[in-house]
């Protein structure tokens, strides 16, 4: 494949993969010699094995946290800095898979993925990000619950009060507990109650007079 002809081929996408490639007679070893060329005259950048950019491209950080591990959604502390549901700013794209965990680091940013048990993968919508961008994010209820599953002892008050959580009017509590009794964890459960605890709280002390 030639140049123009990539440039072509994928034309407004974001990131492609050496399939891409794959045309006519073309041989994997053909395309990945060539993409060799391409990323050592700095033409295209390759993300991971696999994986290619245009270097002047500047995909949201989700989409590429989504295609550098397929089957992943964006869940945990970046999840919940994205929903302003916690204060700090994140740098980190942290993502769930039912794959091995790995991470990975490139232009666009720094990558981690834990792994979760196939019966906990859900709860993930299809967000519209900026202009015609989309890609996998965990619900807001079910970023917090990921966060918990993965943390020792993240069910109790202190830890759930040390998130500092805020704009909790956005949770949907019944999806929450819906959530949580979906996955069949006592400590899921247990620290769905926490939550719905502190966002009566915060409501109540907001309430207007």
């Amino acid at each position: 494949m030639r140049w123009q002809q990539l440039q072509h081929a994928v034309q407004d996408q974001f990131l492609f993969e050496t399939s891409l490639l794959l045309t006519g007679d073309v041989t994997r070893h053909q395309a990945q010699r060539q993409l060799s060329e391409w990323t050592q005259a700095q033409k295209v950048i390759q993300l991971r094995r696999g994986i290619y950019a245009f270097p002047d491209q500047n995909p949201h950080p989700f989409i590429v946290a989504n295609h550098l591990v397929p089957g992943s959604y964006v869940s945990l502390q970046m999840a919940l800095a994205y929903y302003h549901l916690i204060p700090e700013h994140v740098a980190l794209v942290t993502s769930v898979t039912t794959q091995r965990p790995g991470q990975y680091e490139n232009k666009f940013g720094r990558f981690t993925y834990r792994h979760i048990n196939p019966s906990l993968f859900f709860g993930i919508e299809y967000r519209l990000l900026v202009n015609d961008e989309y890609a996998y994010v965990a619900a807001p209820e079910k970023a917090l619950l990921d966060l918990i599953h993965f943390r020792p002892q993240g069910d109790s008050r202190e830890y759930i009060e040390s998130l500092r959580l805020q704009h909790l009017e956005i949770l949907d509590l019944e999806q929450l507990h819906r959530f949580a009794e979906r996955a069949n964890k006592p400590k899921l459960k247990r620290a769905a109650s926490v939550i719905e605890a502190i966002a009566q709280r915060e409501a109540e002390e907001y309430e207007p007079l």
